[in-house]
């Protein structure tokens, strides 16, 4: 049995070069939360989140204060075991948001210590359905200031330079003439055979606002429309599948497989975005990508393709990797001491053990808003 002698802590925060923007915010910088897992046969493992622009301690604190007791002494490998214990310590303080990233990126980390200890790439570990790489779209088209259409155009047709198939968009902040102008930019320089995904980050509030989008869309023919209202609008996401050909799709800060079988059941989406560091870790993604099988419906994850890539590969069901090309709005990037390689809109897959990179300590020191601890 390997033991867990110690798990470690730090919030670090990462300011964007450039505000930017989705439908109904801004962004200007970001915290992230990194743990480390250590076994008494001295392999440790790694593991991250999304905190948040602001409070990102939050999820440390939850890590040390919280869960951190009942990992310490365990067997790192009773990863079902202690997902189950971690769950059911933090009952009382929140089933999702915090608690549950800080759940999330423990259980990561005990996954990336096993698979190191065991010297194989995590997607190995994890039962590889892919051995050499998985395909990727990339995510793009924020809105910046002084950005126009054509500017935007421009920055899709270069990621399908690069040789990829699929592009996104963030859509949802103009009038209906400007997101139009936008689209039709985009369509135009990318040509009629490249998937458009389009992400509206929570942009409607009521059914008839988001039907005028839609039909106002349809003739450019998106792969799909990405959030189009509150995550917690069940309802209206259901109403608005019925009503559109375009694939509703959904489920990035979604927590835990009961909410996504309620997704699900309701018909509410016909494409889940399921996020590792979000959803309960490597353990709890499992479990919902299994679910969304037996309903015939696809997984793809969203954000931290490094992380993703492997789920990707090691899972029928789970279909493409968000993929970020630059470290502008995905700075987590300057985080790590290793980027994947892509080549013709395929990501390859790292042969390292475990999740194939480490945290760069220097870079850590720098954005460090705390140490380890």
């Amino acid at each position: 049995m390997t033991t867990i002698t110690e798990v470690r802590a730090r919030t670090v925060n990462v300011p964007l070069d450039n505000p930017t923007s989705f439908s109904n915010r801004q962004v200007l910088k970001r915290d992230y939360v990194l743990v480390e897992v250590v076994g008494d046969d001295g392999h440790v493992g790694i593991g991250f989140c999304y905190g948040g622009n602001n409070a990102g301690s939050l999820v440390a604190n939850a890590v040390r204060e919280l869960l951190t007791p009942v990992l310490v002494g365990a067997d790192a490998h009773a990863t079902e075991a202690l997902w189950q214990a971690m769950y059911q310590e933090s009952l009382l303080h929140g089933r999702s948001g915090s608690v549950m990233r800080a759940i999330s990126i423990l259980d990561t980390a005990l996954w990336d210590r096993n698979a190191r200890a065991a010297n194989l790439p995590l997607y190995k570990y994890l039962g590889a359905s892919d051995t050499h790489s998985v395909p990727a779209y990339a995510s793009g088209g924020y809105y910046l200031d002084g950005k126009s259409p054509d500017m935007l155009g421009q920055e899709m047709a270069g990621y399908v330079a690069k040789g990829f198939t699929a592009v996104k968009m963030k859509v949802g902040r103009e009038d209906l003439d400007g997101e139009e102008a936008r689209l039709a930019a985009v369509r135009e320089a990318v040509g009629p055979n490249v998937q458009v995904m389009l992400d509206a980050n929570n942009a409607w509030r009521d059914l008839p606002s988001a039907l005028a989008f839609m039909r106002m869309a349809e003739p450019y023919n998106p792969f799909w429309i990405e959030e189009p209202f509150s995550p917690d609008d069940i309802d209206n996401h259901r109403r608005l599948a019925e009503r559109t050909p375009i694939p509703v799709a959904t489920g990035e800060i979604e927590a835990g497989r009961w909410r996504f079988k309620e997704l699900l059941e309701k018909d509410a989406a016909m494409i889940l975005q399921t996020d590792v560091a979000v959803c309960g870790g490597i353990t709890e993604f499992r479990r919902i990508a299994a679910t969304a099988a037996s309903f015939g419906v696809d997984v793809y994850p969203h954000w931290f393709h490094d992380l993703h890539i492997h789920l990707v590969a090691s899972a029928p069901n789970v279909k493409m990797v968000e993929f970020f090309a630059d470290d502008q709005v995905l700075n987590f990037r300057r985080l790590i001491d290793t980027q994947l390689e892509f080549a013709n809109g395929q990501l390859l897959l790292p042969a390292a053990p475990g999740l194939g990179f480490s945290f760069d300590q220097t870079a850590l020191d720098r954005y460090a808003i705390e140490s380890w601890h």
